[in-house]
């Protein structure tokens, strides 16, 4: 893998531990140099170099002029009084903003991470693409939101999803290597079992990805149950039709044994039909899938509504009567802005109305 470079420096906290010897070496350090930086940086999450406590000043120093060291800024934090979930919004080094959300479960602490800076993808429910996509995070800004959120709840993450703004599939090698850091060993240790992966359907790479050598879920953002509707929903289906989906998803499968997971937005009127339902039942059928009901996130900027909660419960009774496996999803955090996107969106405008001395221009 190349390693990344932000700002004209290498951004030390994408390297690997074996890249990270090797800059050790060339440096002229000694080889165990590297393991106590990686240890700080991914096992003891410091947030600079001044906590690195048993590294010398004049290393430090050395490391300063050569790397670039990844840290967020925390500039808003709304936690829910229904459930304690906790939504981020996070300050980037060039002025943009990125979402995380925190959640409590059972099992375990869950965080959902953005992988861009907005997104180009045009899914019409979505208030993450309003604005189109600034740029793709490296490995590192996607690592720094679970680190800052470790940190600032003093708990263990036990489970990622990549689920939050952008489309992960679209930053693919930060993706790639992101998930290879979580992962490792010498650092946070998460799972591969535990991260969950989505995209909204870019055929070509679920098919790349289904042959890296990984153990993570692929959830795929279905939304329709044909063609057509989804056309309507999301435009990534004018390029990639749900048979070439299917087909992926089916390979994605075969080549790892996970179970894909089929996300479905109910959107009142549009998709929630008992007929929808049943083509539904036809496309998961086929694969050793599991269908997650969402129902969707009114946003502001569109006419999109939530179905009504008897045509969401009659919508997964006619999937668990067909055998498919089926949940709801729970609503984590309906009282702090739950649409994804919509609180980076809120500080974007709050931002421009101070510029305009609090008058919307014309």
């Amino acid at each position: 893998m190349q390693t990344v470079e932000t700002d004209g420096k290498t951004d030390v906290k994408s390297l690997t531990l074996e890249e990270l010897q090797k800059t050790m070496e060339d440096m002229g350090e000694k080889a165990f140099r590297a393991k106590q930086l990686y240890q700080w940086m991914h096992e003891k999450l410091a947030g600079s170099y001044e906590e690195m406590t048993n590294l010398s000043a004049s290393f430090k120093e050395k490391c300063r002029e050569r790397f670039w060291y990844a840290s967020l800024e925390t500039v808003r934090v709304q936690e829910s009084k229904i459930d304690g979930t906790r939504k981020y919004l996070f300050g980037l080094r060039d002025g943009n903003v990125v979402e995380s959300v925190w959640m409590q479960y059972k099992h375990g602490n869950s965080v959902c991470i953005s992988s861009q800076v907005g997104c180009r993808m045009g899914c019409r429910f979505c208030a993450s693409t309003l604005d189109g996509l600034e740029r793709n995070l490296t490995p590192s800004e996607m690592l720094e939101q679970i680190y800052s959120i470790t940190k600032h709840t003093g708990q263990r993450v036990s489970n990622v999803v990549v689920m939050g703004t952008g489309e992960p599939m679209d930053n693919y090698d930060n993706l790639i290597r992101f998930l290879k850091l979580l992962t490792d060993e010498n650092g946070l240790n998460v799972s591969q079992r535990n991260v969950t992966v989505s995209t909204c359907g870019l055929v070509p790479r679920m098919k790349q990805f289904a042959g890296e050598g990984l153990q993570v879920t692929l959830a795929l953002s279905l939304h329709a149950s044909n063609d057509e509707k989804r056309r309507k929903l999301m435009p990534i289906a004018n390029k990639y039709s749900i048979r070439e989906l299917m087909e992926a998803c089916d390979y994605y499968f075969k080549q790892t044994g996970r179970r894909i997971t089929f996300e479905y937005s109910l959107v009142g009127g549009v998709n929630d039909t008992d007929e929808d339902a049943e083509e539904l039942s036809r496309l998961a059928a086929k694969l050793c899938c599991h269908v997650n009901l969402i129902p969707v996130n009114p946003i502001k900027e569109r006419d999109y509504v939530q179905s009504e909660a008897k045509r969401v419960l009659a919508f997964k009774n006619k999937l668990e009567r067909n055998k498919i496996n089926v949940t709801i999803r729970r609503e984590m955090g309906r009282d702090i802005d739950g649409a994804c996107g919509q609180l980076r969106r809120k500080h974007k405008e709050s931002i421009s109305m101070e510029g305009t001395g609090g008058q919307q221009g014309c």
